[in-house]
């Protein structure tokens, strides 16, 4: 049974970081493309950050651009989103996302292309 668990969201003030983890069990995801999406209610869910199968392309979206990383540990079958200087803009649940079609060059969109999803993270960032 696939199963990702997302970890390492919480509350934190503005300025603060906060890395997440998406733990990926069940199968080997090596070959998968990772994306890292948000959602607030009542929104669309957005992506926030991906990252290709052998790690050599990544995609952020311009309001975090120089402020999240997106990492992956093949060998652990997890991911990671590294946040920096949180605002409170970036308050959502934050959930990961594994793709199985894509190959270096995807564009990482559109989001009906990921085929597994985690429970989601609540990341809150105070002002």
């Amino acid at each position: 049974q696939v199963q990702l668990v997302e970890s390492g969201g919480g509350l934190v003030q503005a300025g603060g970081s906060l890395r997440l983890s998406c733990a990926a069990s069940g199968r080997s995801f090596s070959r998968y493309a990772w994306g890292w999406f948000r959602q607030v209610a009542g929104k669309e869910r957005d992506l926030v950050a991906g990252i290709s199968w052998n790690g050599r392309n990544t995609y952020y979206r311009d309001s975090v651009k120089g402020r999240f990383t997106v990492s992956r540990d093949n060998a652990k079958n997890t991911v990671y989103l590294q946040m920096s200087s949180l605002k409170p803009e970036d308050t959502a649940i934050y959930y990961c996302a594994a793709d199985p079609t894509s190959g270096t060059y995807t564009t990482f969109q559109p989001i009906e292309r990921y085929e597994y999803w985690g429970q989601g993270t609540q990341v809150t960032v105070s002002s």
